[in-house]
């Protein structure tokens, strides 16, 4: 397995298949089940640390900013939220309803940093900064919301957490414990 590093996460890839992950000193994988799996999706890590960066840029918005700060860190904060939610629905219409909201909070983050950017609220290595992570975030969320599409269209989604592996192991458990 090779180690990958990326902001403070450990990642073990197999022939480049995320395997196993360490979220600053907690392992995942003690703590991982399939309605976690959205932690493994590029797009809920990019939306994560783009909450922590804009956290960052906007905490030291002065005290008459601070409903303007707050609206933009929720805005971004609903990002990652509605990735989760949607994946842990199983639905797949559910899944990408969630997703179009992610989106859709994702660019109000985006006007309001340009408007902020305008206003010379932030800086410009500071928009620079979020707007590549936004960018990265929008162009990845929209190829999965299209290859989720592709699979509707296709009847190629299982939505259900019935496992695809033998029963026979269990059976022998069973058996000896008897």
């Amino acid at each position: 397995m090779m180690e990958e590093w990326k902001n403070g996460i450990v990642e073990y890839r197999k022939n480049g298949i995320l395997e196993e992950w360490n979220n600053g000193g907690v392992d995942m994988n003690q703590r991982k089940n399939i309605n976690r799996g959205y932690q493994k999706l590029i797009v809920w890590q990019d939306a994560a640390d783009l909450y922590a960066l804009t956290c960052k840029i906007f905490r030291k918005f002065q005290y008459e900013l601070r409903r303007v700060a707050s609206n933009q860190i929720a805005s971004v904060d609903s990002v990652h939220r509605n990735i989760a939610e949607g994946y842990c629905r199983r639905s797949l219409n559910e899944y990408l309803q969630s997703l179009n909201i992610a989106l859709g909070s994702l660019g109000e983050s985006v006007s309001g940093a340009i408007v902020y950017r305008r206003a010379e609220q932030i800086s410009e290595q500071e928009f620079e900064e979020w707007d590549a992570l936004a960018y990265k975030l929008e162009n990845g969320l929209k190829r999965l919301i299209e290859s989720l599409q592709y699979k509707r269209a296709n009847n190629d989604w299982e939505d259900s957490f019935i496992l695809k592996e033998s029963n026979a192991a269990y059976r022998a458990q069973a058996e000896t414990r008897e």
